[in-house]
């Protein structure tokens, strides 16, 4: 594919970066030249000083050839003119990120879509979509549902408490009897694990596993840990994405927010009648202590300063909290949760760039998932009578090594398969890989 990306910032170098795994033809068009300088040092691509509102840069950058044109610069205006321009000039998808709510009605989203922006990435939106996702059951690192519920992506701490610690995966079989689970990842030290027999679970390891609807409670009683369901949340910071945040969160659950400015906490108050909003500084120990922070069963941090975000959760963490998740700006600190005590770092530009990593998948992929801190993907395929995967037996089938097929729902029943097990067409396959073999997955679902 020819994919032409309008901003060398955050956001376009991991998307770049994703798709240079890839051999596809990516061209990156921005007005900083130190950003790049960074990005062609970096990467295989080619590079376009200009304006993307050019049409002069635009044709120099092939665009009419373009499969796929994605802006993301820092300037929504930039961004959706952009994209209009690119489809007008021949590009044949444009993707335009939008930082507000003020685009994403559909009444908007069609008269953009005449005009030539086939889709808007809202960063906000997807932040706290996220953060709804990460608040599910307490004692999980990580969640995320296929076919809803019927499988399930999970992780857990490997602590002196875990029925898994110190024992190699070929050794756990008696504690998975009805096979309703699968080991998919390991996290250890910030690096990624694909497991294979011989590999041993160590204390602070973050494993992640595919199960059915039973098998979550197995890895869950095998956890060790007492889970609860979150029903008090607390948000530190009334920007766009706490506000958007406390008003998706409000309708599931008792919502208090803490703002730091005072008119802005007024406004709060009043946009969020479900929601109890404190004016205070968050960084206050004695504040977040007398709003009762301690009987919170989760704390998110969304304040515009990262540091002040993983203090707070560390402090969060230190009174008892079960489910703390941090926004941070730099994409460097998602690796660090693990090891300092945050149960999750997010990336607003990372999700951003991941979400619409899913537009070059080929081979028939439904979703495509990403875990925090983890050098692989998740991706959920629909199998075809033509697709490779159906030929053979799973054992017979030469999968790459840095891939593991974790779950199958077939006809409504959700399957963890074995090397006996054989895919068929209609099947729904869910297959974690390592990011630079996703396109050799591919091609067994094509």
């Amino acid at each position: 594919m020819r994919i032409i990306i309008a901003g060398a910032g955050d956001v376009g170098f991991h998307l770049a970066k994703l798709l240079s795994y890839e051999n596809h033809d990516i061209v990156v068009i921005d007005l900083n030249d130190e950003k790049l300088k960074h990005l062609s040092s970096n990467l295989d691509v080619a590079t376009i000083k200009g304006s993307s509102t050019s049409y002069a840069v635009l044709e120099e950058a092939d665009v009419h050839k373009a499969d796929l044109f994605i802006s993301v610069t820092s300037l929504e205006d930039t961004n959706i003119t952009s994209a209009i321009f690119a489809k007008h000039l021949g590009a044949k998808k444009t993707v335009a990120r939008v930082k507000t709510n003020n685009h994403l009605h559909e009444r908007e989203r069609k008269q953009l879509r005449e005009l030539g922006v086939d889709e808007l990435i809202s960063t906000i939106i997807l932040a706290s979509k996220e953060i709804g996702r990460l608040l599910g059951t307490s004692g999980l690192t990580d969640v995320f549902h296929f076919e809803e519920g019927k499988l399930t992506l999970l992780g857990i701490v490997i602590d002196d408490k875990c029925a898994l610690a110190g024992k190699a995966l070929k050794n756990t079989a008696h504690l998975n009897p009805k096979n309703e689970f699968i080991t998919v990842a390991i996290l250890r030290h910030g690096q990624t694990i694909i497991p294979h027999g011989e590999t041993v679970f160590e204390i602070e390891d973050h494993a992640y596993f595919i199960a059915t609807p039973t098998g979550v409670d197995d890895v869950l009683a095998l956890s060790g840990q007492e889970t609860c369901k979150v029903k008090n949340v607390m948000i530190l910071g009334g920007s766009e994405i706490g506000y958007t945040t406390a008003l998706k969160l409000c309708q599931d659950y008792k919502v208090k927010l803490i703002e730091q400015n005072r008119e802005r906490s007024f406004e709060l108050a009043d946009a969020l009648p479900g929601v109890l909003v404190v004016h205070g500084d968050g960084r206050d120990k004695e504040l977040l202590e007398s709003e009762g922070l301690s009987k919170m069963d989760a704390f998110i941090a969304v304040t515009g300063n990262s540091e002040t975000n993983i203090i707070s959760c560390l402090l969060a963490k230190q009174l008892g909290v079960d489910r703390t998740v941090s926004l941070v700006e730099n994409v460097d600190y998602i690796h660090l949760s693990q090891n300092i005590g945050v149960d999750t770092m997010i990336n607003r530009k990372l999700i951003a760039a991941n979400f619409i990593f899913r537009y070059v998948r080929e081979g028939n992929v439904l979703h495509v998932a990403s875990i925090h801190g983890v050098d692989a993907e998740v991706l959920e395929f629909v199998v075809t009578e033509k697709s490779k995967i159906t030929a053979k037996y799973l054992k017979h089938q030469k999968f790459p090594k840095d891939a593991l097929i974790g779950g199958v729902t077939r006809k409504g029943k959700s399957l963890i398969p074995n090397g006996d097990f054989r895919i068929r067409a209609n099947d729904r396959v869910v297959v974690l890989c390592a990011k630079d073999i996703i396109h050799k997955v591919e091609k067994f679902f094509k």
